[in-house]
């Protein structure tokens, strides 16, 4: 696995995250979220066949949004995260 692609992924957590309304800089330090949950987040979304369509999907939303796509799989954890940034 290369940095470039980790890279990419740790940059589609971060805005799938902002999009969801979830800081994870805030989440972290509110102890919301580990570090090591950060890394999971980003190893989970390495894993998803669907990078490009991700990446479109983000590029179109404005604001914050309800759901995440279907095919994303940390939709569980930023659901979680979404109800504690309120």
């Amino acid at each position: 696995m290369t940095d470039a692609r980790l890279k990419t992924h740790a940059d589609l957590v971060d805005r799938m995250a902002a999009a969801r309304g979830v800081d994870l800089q805030e989440a972290a330090m509110r102890a919301h979220l580990t570090p090591v949950d950060i890394s999971d987040l980003v190893l989970n979304c390495v894993g998803c066949t669907k990078p490009d369509t991700c990446a479109q999907w983000l590029q179109a939303q404005q604001g914050t949004v309800s759901d995440t796509p279907s095919y994303c799989r940390n939709a569980d954890a930023f659901a979680e995260l979404a109800k504690t940034s309120d």
